[in-house]
């Protein structure tokens, strides 16, 4: 019996375009060029350690980028707002049924308060989770584990967790919790539907 859903951000609740995709579009920037700030320095933001406003500033001239900082995130925030409704219309009937859905992602402070405050998302789960506050990031088994501590009484075995990374799919069933490779709401109801009859 599935009592808590852990639901992945970027390519679960959030299915619009990439930004690096959009950023080369819009302005140029190919991917080739972001991809060493995103690989490297990002990645600490990522779990807490550095602050992305500090951290990217200094890429944004060499970029090509000369409306600043806050005009930066803004463009990424507001690029990659497209929300996937039907699942959040999906996860209200399943809170509406008692089961408790957590959202579980991978991303820096400022993008997460975006997604609660500006994406719904506060409102949509029962719990909200990023890498940024809990200081790791899936696939790291202490991601899981820092979330799983909180839940009380509840066993490995009765969580499911949905996610589009094969990497944090696989992660997450050696740590010992129902995982599956987001494809669509449709497979969700399938499987909930055979765990929970």
């Amino acid at each position: 019996m599935i009592k808590v859903i852990l639901f992945d951000a970027d390519g679960v609740m959030v299915n619009g375009e990439r930004f690096s995709v959009a950023l080369a579009r819009d302005y140029g920037i190919s991917i080739e060029t972001t991809l060493p700030f995103f690989n490297g320095p990002f990645q600490e933001c990522l779990v807490g350690n550095a602050d992305l406003r500090e951290t990217v500033s200094p890429y944004l001239s060499g970029w090509g980028w000369d409306k600043g900082v806050e005009a930066f995130l803004d463009y990424w925030f507001n690029i990659e707002h497209t929300i996937n409704e039907e699942l959040v219309s999906y996860i209200q009937e399943l809170r509406g049924q008692g089961i408790l859905c957590f959202l579980a992602t991978n991303n820096e402070k400022y993008r997460f308060k975006y997604m609660l405050d500006r994406m719904g998302f506060s409102n949509c789960f029962d719990k909200t989770y990023a890498s940024a506050h809990l200081g790791s990031k899936k696939p790291d088994h202490d991601f899981f584990q820092k979330i799983y501590s909180e839940l009380g009484d509840v066993n490995k075995d009765e969580i499911l967790f949905i996610d589009d990374d094969k990497d944090n799919i696989d992660s997450a069933k050696i740590f010992g919790i129902n995982s599956v490779l987001y494809t669509s709401v449709g497979d969700i109801k399938k499987i909930l539907y055979e765990k929970n009859n």
